[in-house]
């Protein structure tokens, strides 16, 4: 364990409050391991900068807003074996870092996520918990149900997982896409339950609940067109192709009674729905093809990685 260098990497948006002691519980937790602890400031306004380099932790910056950025910044800058990624606010429980990293390693998988367990209903708000476990149950339907707690910012991976991660997300989207990612990519996942605090008097959440919430189903709609393009597109040429059937049954009725064809702008709605599908079952087809050129070229990056790079 000592020969392995762990990257204890967190992001950080006015935590004054508590990144020290966020700091200090990871070290006294992980005390069994070769650790570096980074703390990426992203614009914050308060102490927080002076508070890390006080816990002893490594101080870096990413001037673009947005969690998603910091990641994708860490994630490019930092090497280690193994990498765990926790928010600043001492919200998860450290106790379980140790046991996340050695479930990851004992059993050779990419990412373990900290299923975050509550017993305090207000620890956890009822809009927060609401959405995810919305959002959570749209990803499971579409990707695979290997996730249950999809929002969580507790997590380890592999190096193999970090340095093939192409970062799209912009903020608290992020874990959607790394969520994602390891599904279309079946990646060995796995999941631990741990213990979620409320914050600490005077620190507070910058996610909110609608807004991020209305963020992350627009990344979760993009991901199913970029994955699954030929079921995405397809469900519209099924919804055109469907109307259009409707609508032109009675036309043919009457003309099948009548040899007349009544109602021309209905005959040429129906034509435009009919040719509207049909393009879109050409391109969800078409598309198709190209993720699935890119999810292989994916995946022999990702298989012939060297975790020694």
């Amino acid at each position: 364990m000592k020969q392995l260098n762990i990257a204890v990497l967190i992001p950080c948006l006015n935590e004054g409050d508590t990144i020290f002691d966020t700091v200090r519980s990871y070290r006294d937790s992980l005390i069994n391991f070769n650790l570096n602890i980074y703390v990426y400031d992203n614009n914050s306004t308060d102490n927080t900068v002076e508070e890390a380099h006080r816990s002893g932790a490594i101080v870096k910056y990413e001037p673009i807003q947005g969690k998603g950025s910091v990641v994708r910044r860490m994630f490019s800058d930092v090497d280690a074996d193994v990498y765990l990624l926790v928010d600043g606010d001492m919200t998860y429980d450290s106790k379980a870092a140790s046991s996340m990293v050695s479930k990851l390693l004992e059993n050779n998988l990419d990412m373990v996520t900290g299923v975050r367990i509550s017993e305090d209903e207000n620890t956890y708000r009822f809009g927060h918990r609401f959405g995810n476990k919305l959002l959570t149950s749209i990803v499971k339907n579409i990707f695979g149900a290997r996730v249950s707690d999809m929002l969580s910012g507790y997590r380890v991976f592999s190096r193999r997982f970090v340095k093939t991660f192409c970062a799209n997300s912009s903020g608290f989207e992020i874990e959607t896409e790394l969520s994602v990612h390891a599904l279309t990519m079946r990646m060995p996942i796995d999941e631990i339950d741990t213990k979620y605090f409320a914050r600490p008097e005077g620190s507070q959440s910058k996610l909110n609940t609608y807004k991020d919430g209305l963020k992350i189903l627009r990344v979760i709609f993009e991901l199913v067109r970029d994955e699954k393009p030929l079921a995405f597109f397809g469900s519209f040429a099924f919804i055109f192709i469907l109307i259009s059937f409707i609508l032109a049954n009675p036309i043919i009725s009457n003309f099948l009674d009548t040899g007349l064809v009544p109602r021309l702008p209905t005959v040429v709605l129906i034509v435009g729905l009919s040719i509207s599908g049909l393009l879109s079952l050409g391109v969800g087809l078409i598309l198709d093809s190209v993720s699935k050129s890119r999810r292989e070229a994916k995946r022999l990056a990702y298989l012939n990685f060297n975790k020694k790079n």
